[in-house]
């Protein structure tokens, strides 16, 4: 396949283009264009069209076009452009190469085959050392600059290019899904030269069958020209080439060949230039070796960065550099699942209607602002769902703090959006939120299908919490806790952090089972929050309420500061029977919808 490399000045102004046969496209720096080049001043709009061939493109400049084109460094107004050439306009290059290329030879067989094995060349010494250890140490930075795989082949083959110096061609090589050599990227020293086409042969041998760098040299062409079926590989004395561990496997390497200065008659090892030869070999074998480190490294700054969305620090040092993803698998244990959604967000999709973007991008920060505290005490995001999130605590590792550790975020959480409720101008100032919080048994790691995975949580308290959540807005408070965690909390959690008040007993919508749930409560120290002693005074009217004492419970709820809005819950349940319990009360509060 013929492709148009494009590259700029600037190592940002670079793209691909793949060309199809019959295509007419036109260059110039519209961003109409078929090929935009908006970055290069020195570009007309309308500068040339190009014509697609078999195996070659037709150039033709505009007449209107002000600058020239320029061809091996010579201005050209109508040319034909074979693969491995190029053509210039302004600072631009415009480089055509064929991406697939096939070797089927019988006349490849070479004088002689080098596999060198590892540590043979450890002793090898360069007889330029300075300049190869300059190159070497730019070339990390030159990976890591590479926008994308064609970027990097680019930069490859012009850093070897200027590292050997016995070289007359290099390419980036790959073998395919049918073992099928590619070329994605070659350059030869001098490009008037021609084109360029390794030897199939030598990259299967190396890359698909030792694994390790081969070299072949082949009779001089002196000896070779006088035959019909005289190849393309014929025209360079050797060729080695090494290939390039991507993971686990190897499909791709780099492919080095030239010319030697004298017939070729000895073995490597002898001889000044088998010495520089395998030098030579040497330098691509560590250009190999870095470049494997560096991809493997972004491979993992990349996978650390994607984890780092859904796992607290901690356990990501537990699954650690070589990403044991076995203590992902799922497992049932304890954990403590938060539920938190957004309040009103219906209506805000419906004031939004004329600018959705913007409400997503509003919704994102008000996740954002979830995500981030329950990662700040150690949680597990498992999930979002529109404008909610899941965070849960005890997996992958089981700890007695995790009920604390998830009430700490619920209280995070609560007091960064009533901070943001204080600032009128800010994009979630209108935004308001509930936490439903519980603790329980579930199935929690990896769950989905072949297809389709995800770090989640799956079981009862899950469906718990997002109903806790729910209530929320009936008991009018922001956090609402299960029995389970609201013991713990009573228990462990320092009531310089938080404090649990008991609300009601009720049975969610579509559960069977009655739950205790109490509010999380900031700490007595904080403005506007309740005493210790109206804490106790509340849960006494809760507990007169379940009793069927309502009108004591009444009485009580009256000794709560009218700004407590979960005593307006109470009260209108008592009020809506005239203070009396009904003859069959067993206290607990059903609810018909969630």
């Amino acid at each position: 396949m013929l492709e148009l490399m494009i590259y700029g000045a600037n190592p940002k102004n670079s793209s691909k283009i793949s060309l199809e046969m019959g295509q007419e496209l036109e260059l110039g720096r519209s961003l109409e264009a078929p090929i935009s080049v908006p970055w290069d001043d020195r570009i007309s709009r309308k500068h040339a069209v190009l014509t697609v061939q078999q195996k070659q493109v037709l150039v033709k400049r505009y007449p209107a076009a002000e600058n020239a084109i320029f061809l091996s460094g010579e201005e050209q107004d109508e040319f034909l452009l074979n693969p491995g050439s190029a053509f210039v306009i302004g600072s631009t290059t415009f480089r055509l190469t064929d991406s697939v290329s096939s070797f089927a030879s019988p006349h490849e067989s070479p004088l002689e085959e080098v596999t060198f094995k590892p540590n043979e060349l450890l002793k090898v010494r360069y007889r330029d050392a300075d300049q190869r250890i300059d190159v070497l140490a730019h070339l990390p930075d030159l990976i890591m600059d590479a926008r994308n795989d064609a970027d990097l082949y680019h930069r490859l083959v012009t850093m070897l290019l200027s590292g050997v110096k016995h070289a007359d061609a290099v390419a980036v090589v790959r073998l395919n899904a049918e073992d099928r050599v590619e070329v994605p990227f070659w350059e030869r020293r001098r490009q008037t030269q021609g084109g360029f086409h390794p030897s199939g042969r030598l990259v299967l041998e190396a890359v698909n069958k030792s694994r390790r760098s081969v070299l072949h040299v082949w009779a001089s062409k002196e000896e070779t020209q006088e035959e019909e079926d005289y190849t393309a590989v014929a025209e360079f004395d050797w060729a080695f080439c090494t290939p390039i561990e991507d993971g686990d496997s190897v499909k791709w390497g780099l492919y080095v060949a030239g010319e030697l200065n004298h017939p070729y008659q000895a073995s490597i090892p002898q001889g000044t230039s088998g010495i520089d030869l395998q030098a030579d070999v040497k330098f691509t074998e560590l250009v190999a070796s870095i470049v494997k480190s560096v991809r493997r490294l972004n491979q993992l700054e990349r996978q650390q960065a994607g984890l780092r969305q859904f796992f607290a620090p901690p356990i990501l040092s537990a699954i650690g550099d070589n990403l044991n993803t076995e203590i992902l698998e799922p497992r049932e244990c304890d954990v403590t699942v938060l539920f938190c959604d957004l309040r009103g967000f219906s209506q805000h999709a419906e004031d939004s209607s004329e600018d959705l973007i913007g409400l997503l991008d509003r919704v994102s920060q008000a996740l954002g602002v979830m995500t981030s505290h329950i990662l700040e005490f150690g949680g597990v995001t498992g999930d979002f769902q529109g404008d909610a999130a899941l965070g849960f605590w005890g997996w992958p590792f089981s700890s007695d703090l995790a009920p604390l550790d998830a009430c700490r975020a619920a209280l995070a959480i609560r007091a960064a959006f009533e901070q943001i409720k204080l600032q009128p101008d800010h994009p979630l100032s209108d935004f308001r939120m509930g936490i439903g919080i519980a603790h329980g048994r579930a199935v929690a790691g990896k769950i989905g299908t072949s297809e389709q995975v995800k770090v989640s949580v799956f079981g009862p308290v899950v469906n718990l919490a997002s109903r806790l959540e729910g209530l929320t807005k009936h008991l009018r408070v922001p956090v609402l806790m299960d029995e389970a965690t609201a013991q713990i909390v009573r228990s462990k959690l320092d009531r310089r952090e938080g404090r649990a008040r008991k609300l009601a007993r009720i049975l969610p919508y579509g559960m069977e089972r009655p739950v205790v749930v109490s509010e999380l409560v900031p700490p007595e120290t904080q403005a506007e929050t309740l005493t210790d002693e109206q804490i106790t005074c509340y849960e006494t009217a809760v507990d007169c309420f379940v009793e069927g004492e309502w009108e004591e419970a009444f009485r009580l709820l009256h000794d709560i500061p009218p700004s407590d809005r979960a005593q307006d819950f109470l009260a209108l349940q008592i009020t809506r029977s005239n203070r009396v319990a009904p003859a069959d009360w067993d206290g607990i509060i059903r609810f018909d919808s969630k």
